[in-house]
């Protein structure tokens, strides 16, 4: 068991490598663009608050692993355990709604609605959204610390457990941890699904008129649209994933009394660091930069040439088309030859 909590510490903290590198990436990235554009856009905006996120949840997530590693006889005060425990359920808690809350924006520049008061509430939220994304960690750890009355911290020694974790202690306890999964997991959750369903409904719908307006003579092209449609649907897709995981993790944890909470924050790792990938390839500025100085790094090293990564994609070779013209001309590439 000893050698399993090793192994999840060991691999939590290469995911927290990649993690911390691709949300450092995106907050550089976001401030160069701030400093040429003088300010953020709303997506800008979300995204920004979901990495600063991400970075502090893993940061601190590794470092109580660390601890609990180090402090195998629980003598360190439980209460530092206590207190990173906290802000590593509060963070979490704002990690899914960051991610659901830049859904449900790009779902509003997506798709148009008919409803005029639904409508009116996402222009209302979307005016709003610097607010919004400074109420969601305030909200998480509100909702966050009726832990320390309701839970209780024990310094627990025996194999393959972990010091000053957090479990309830009566049917209250066992009640708000339930209701703190469907406020941090489920709901969002649910919006995510919405507006995956709602995206994908939308889009089915235009691709449908655009082929008919073409008579089907060549495919429909979204553009730079497709591409923010891939990463919306991409996001709900990876947290759905992460969701069942978390609920099943958590479920052991509760009900089963598995005290697998490193798989918990491994598992959570995996997620910021797929998030952040897919949040870098749906701007495509950001994943342009990233391939060209990737692709500048491999050019120190000639052996791993065959690793670099096209930075444009090869254009698609027409046929030349051969024509016949009057008085015995051939066009042949475009030049008229008299035979």
């Amino acid at each position: 068991m000893y050698m399993n909590k090793v192994a999840i510490w060991v691999m939590t903290g290469l995911l927290a490598t990649t993690t911390v590198f691709f949300n450092v990436y995106i907050l550089l990235m976001s401030i160069w663009n701030y400093r040429q554009k003088k300010k953020w856009s709303p997506s800008e905006t979300i995204i920004l608050a979901l990495s600063v996120a991400d970075v502090a949840h893993q940061l601190i997530c590794y470092f109580w692993m660390t601890m609990d590693e180090l402090d195998s006889k629980c003598l360190i005060d439980q209460r530092p355990y206590t207190v990173m425990l906290l802000l590593i359920y509060s963070l979490k808690f704002t990690i899914m709604w960051d991610t659901s809350f830049l859904t449900f924006y790009y779902s509003t520049k997506l798709v148009s609605t008919p409803n005029h008061c639904y409508t009116q509430i996402q222009d209302a939220i979307l005016k709003h959204v610097t607010l919004a994304v400074c109420l969601i960690p305030l909200l998480g750890l509100g909702t966050c610390m009726p832990m320390l009355m309701v839970f209780k911290s024990d310094n627990i020694t025996a194999a393959n457990k972990d010091c000053g974790i957090l479990t309830p202690t009566n049917n209250i306890g066992q009640v708000y941890e339930a209701m703190y999964l469907i406020l941090s997991d489920v709901l969002p959750g649910v919006l995510m699904v919405k507006c995956c369903f709602s995206i994908s409904f939308h889009l089915a719908v235009h691709l449908r008129k655009m082929k008919a307006s073409s008579n089907g003579a060549h495919r429909p092209k979204l553009g730079s649209q497709m591409r923010v449609i891939q990463m919306a649907l991409s996001l709900v897709a990876v947290f759905i994933l992460f969701l069942v995981i978390d609920l099943y993790v958590n479920y052991q944890i509760s009900v089963n009394h598995e005290n697998i909470i490193g798989l918990t924050f491994c598992f959570t790792s995996i997620y910021t660091t797929v998030t952040a990938m897919v949040l870098i390839y749906g701007k495509k500025t950001f994943w342009k930069a990233l391939i060209h100085e990737f692709n500048v790094c491999l050019d120190e090293y000639p052996c791993l040439y065959c690793l670099k990564v096209p930075e444009q994609k090869a254009k698609p070779s027409t046929p030349e088309k051969v024509q016949t013209c009057f008085s015995q001309e051939v066009f042949v590439l475009n030049k008229c030859v008299i035979v």
